[in-house]
């Protein structure tokens, strides 16, 4: 291919995920000329958004706001839905609680006040979304409540959002070069970002333009870098989605100068089949999580428990929990459910690719568990039963104080005895999302240098953004922030053109 393929962009985008798509429609809204290099193949580009189930976090405070990003509401399903509100105190509340109070005021106050207008943003953009019925509702006497902040997710998932982003794309005259992978920046003689250097299956090619938009993922797709920056074993973990976040984005951006920023030790990492292959399969989507442990129990090689399954609602503990799971003997758990509990189990635990074991006694069940010491792990379930608080009304719409006492580790909410038969285990490992650590920019999405300059003509948005998250994430949050990102640092590249 030569260069002049490309064409004479002025602002050439790193990836095509949902950052990269938001990053590149708004640099065209913003008048300038807009190309997207994507390092897959065409089946498998879009990067980790194509592999999530859609859900985004943002703020609205009555359902006539929802409304506004999702047109297809009934008056019906208005009346028979209890969708709360999301307000901007309670983002914040979320953000500093889950986070432990590290996250970046200033990223944080852009991520929170811009969300709502940029989900709106997208919707007129051509992204349809749906409520999140099922996954984020609970009926409470005539009515469905929803919990956690979260009530909206894209239609058809990942897969959807993408697709959708990338007609949006192509509408509006944005070309996007598959198979193309970005290896270096090209800096001029004052250091400013003037192009990049790619290979194009397989040649080299340099492309100029006057801005660079990094929005190609984070590092955690690189097992190298994962052993180096999170640790020993992380380097086993499986990876939840793309084989193409290897980095790459952050190390050009290192490589001239920009700042690391952000908690480069930290992941978000989940639950995750346990014979899951090693990435992510577009085939089966996010389906290999394992999230309902809320309401059962965990255990690991040696039978115990080890963690509060209940300590919180799954969209504040999931993100955290695949690291704690990937520190356990052999770096496997095995998630267990009575017959109380296994109607009410997410899809995802009825997928025929399920690391599955059933029984009618726990004698039977604790010995189909492999890797686990039978005799051990039935002690612990029968301990663990005593200690119910049996006489707490048990409701999983709220944190209902249902707990156990005298355990070593106890059990705060959603505490229900493992005794009703037929019994269900579902074997569980590490799977990464997406790492952390990244490069600093500022309110405007400009990448900063080590000494806290900006880099001309270079900025960041998703995942290889650092300093939002630390140690744990709200769900839902990544895609929002993804957005909300890409459409300032695409606005910012097209304004300083201008300029």
């Amino acid at each position: 291919m030569n260069t002049t393929d490309f064409g004479n962009p002025d602002v050439i985008v790193i990836g095509a995920g949902n950052a990269a798509a938001c990053a590149a429609l708004a640099a065209r809204e913003g008048g300038a000329d807009v190309i997207m290099l994507e390092a897959a193949p065409l089946e498998e580009c879009g990067g980790n958004s194509r592999y999530t189930g859609g859900l985004m976090r943002f703020v609205f405070n009555n359902v006539e706001e929802l409304a506004q990003v999702i047109p297809d509401l009934t008056e019906e399903e208005k009346k028979l839905h209890d969708f709360g509100t999301y307000t901007s105190d309670q983002y914040y509340d979320d953000m500093g609680r889950i986070t432990q109070y590290r996250t970046d005021p200033d990223l944080c106050e852009l991520l929170i006040s811009r969300s709502y207008e940029t989900i709106v943003w997208l919707r007129k953009k051509g992204v349809r979304f749906q409520a999140s019925f099922g996954r984020q509702s609970h009926k409470i006497g005539n009515k469905y409540k929803f919990w956690g902040g979260l009530a909206a997710e894209t239609w058809g998932g990942g897969h959807g959002l993408v697709e959708n982003e990338h007609k949006a794309c192509e509408r509006e005259g944005i070309k996007i070069f598959y198979e193309t992978e970005a290896v270096a920046l090209l800096t001029d003689d004052n250091g400013a970002v003037c192009g990049v250097r790619a290979k194009r299956k397989g040649k080299n090619v340099e492309i100029r333009a006057k801005a660079v938009v990094l929005a190609c993922g984070g590092f955690e797709s690189s097992s190298e870098m994962r052993a180096r920056y999170l640790g020993p074993n992380w380097d086993l973990a499986k990876v939840r989605g793309t084989r193409f976040n290897t980095g790459i984005g952050i190390r050009m951006a290192l490589a001239i100068g920009a700042m690391p920023y952000g908690h480069w030790s930290g992941c978000h990492a989940v639950g995750w089949d346990l014979n899951a292959p090693p990435f992510g399969d577009l085939a089966v989507g996010d389906a290999f999580q394992k999230h309902s442990y809320p309401w059962g129990i965990m255990v690991n090689a040696r039978g115990e428990r080890f963690v509060d399954e209940g300590a919180d609602f799954r969209n504040y503990t999931y993100a955290k929990y695949g690291s704690v799971i990937l520190s356990q003997p052999g770096m496997f758990a095995w998630q267990i459910f009575d017959n109380k509990i296994i109607p009410a189990l997410r899809d995802e635990y009825r997928i025929k690719r399920v690391t599955k074991a059933r029984a009618d006694t726990l004698e039977e069940l604790v010995k189909k568990l492999e890797g686990v010491d039978a005799e051990a792990c039935l002690r612990e379930i029968k301990a663990y039963n005593k200690a119910v608080r049996t006489d707490i009304p048990y409701n999983s719409a709220i944190k209902d104080g249902r707990r156990t006492e005298g355990l070593k580790i106890n059990k705060t909410n959603w505490a229900n005895t493992i005794e009703e038969p037929p019994f269900e285990a579902y074997g569980v490992t590490c799977g990464v999302t997406f790492s952390f650590g990244g490069v600093k920019v500022n309110t405007s999405g400009q990448v900063e240098n080590t000494a806290g300059n900006l880099i001309a003509g270079l900025y960041a948005a998703g995942e290889l953004v650092g300093g939002l998250f630390y140690h744990n994430y709200p769900g839902g949050t990544g895609l929002t922030s993804g957005a909300v990102f890409g459409k300032l640092a695409g606005t910012s590249a097209a304004a300083n053109l201008k300029r």
